[in-house]
């Protein structure tokens, strides 16, 4: 029986920019980058320092070779926050493409892109 979801692989074009997007403007922490030696790289990162769950980049070109009947479209994912108005308004200020703040019938909400114009969602934690 799964338990959980571990890793989310994200299939980018260029691994170093997007690290640099998601540590530097949203402020994940990078827990490993590794090579294995044959241009296969991978990059694992976390929203905050004990997190279940990680985004691992891999560079798209390289894994269609490798898997050419592979999926490499971006997951829709939907992350969450305690406190989205502030998330929001940091986003804002560090140049990051966000949407706008729409409340919901599960509460607010919005979306961002990162560097390359792959959109993600935020989420208001209920309390």
């Amino acid at each position: 029986m799964m338990k959980k979801i571990a890793e989310i692989m994200l299939y980018v074009d260029n691994q170093e920019e997007s690290k640099n997007f998601w540590t530097e403007k949203l402020g994940f922490i990078v827990v490993s980058d590794e090579d294995n030696g044959e241009g296969l790289r991978w990059i694992e990162l976390v929203p905050a320092v004990g997190s279940e769950t990680s985004l691992i980049l891999h560079n798209k070109k390289i894994i269609a070779k490798m898997q050419p009947e592979l999926n490499l479209a971006t997951p829709s994912l939907m992350f969450c926050t305690e406190d989205i108005d502030h998330l929001h308004k940091d986003y804002q200020d560090k140049q990051v493409k966000v949407g706008e703040l729409v409340t919901m019938p599960f509460g607010k909400v919005f979306n961002f892109a990162d560097n390359e114009d792959h959109y993600f969602a935020v989420k208001q934690i209920r309390t």
